[in-house]
C-alpha cells in the first residue's frame, strides 16, 4: 500500500497531519459538522491525495502541477486551524502541535516543488 509514496516524507508528514485534523475536530460543535469541520478535513485530506496522485502520473509536470495543488490545500488547513483557534474550537496547544505539522509539511512540498521546477529546467 502505497510502499513507494510511503518513502516520500513529505506523504508521511501530510498524511500524520490529516489524521491530526482528523482528531482535533472530533470536538469541534455539532453546528459546524458541515461547514468548518468538513471544509478542513477535506483540505486536510487533499495534501496526501495529490502528492499520491501526482506521484501516479509517470510526468515530472503533472507531478509538480498536483504538488501545488497539495500547497493550496495546505494553506487552506493552515487558515482553518487558525480560525478554529480564534473561534475557540481547539486549544493553543492544539494548535501549536498541528500548526508545526503543516509547516513542516510545507517545507517539504516547497522543497520537492524546487526539486522537480529544477528538473524541468
Amino acid at each position: 500500500m502505497y510502499s513507494d509514496t510511503n518513502k516520500l516524507l513529505v506523504w508521511k508528514r501530510s498524511h500524520e497531519l490529516a489524521l491530526k485534523v482528523y482528531e482535533i475536530t472530533k470536538e469541534f460543535p455539532k453546528e459546524e459538522q458541515f461547514g468548518l469541520t468538513s471544509q478542513i478535513r477535506r483540505a486536510a485530506v487533499s495534501i496526501p491525495s495529490n502528492i499520491v496522485e501526482g506521484k501516479s502520473r509517470n510526468s515530472v509536470r503533472d507531478y509538480l502541477r498536483f504538488l501545488l495543488i497539495s500547497r493550496g490545500s495546505l494553506e487552506e488547513v493552515k487558515y482553518q486551524l487558525l480560525l478554529s483557534k480564534d473561534l475557540k474550537y481547539i486549544s493553543n496547544d492544539s494548535f501549536e502541535i498541528t500548526f508545526m505539522i503543516a509547516d513542516d509539511v510545507g517545507k517539504l512540498l516547497n522543497g520537492l516543488i524546487k526539486s522537480l521546477e529544477h528538473k524541468l529546467n
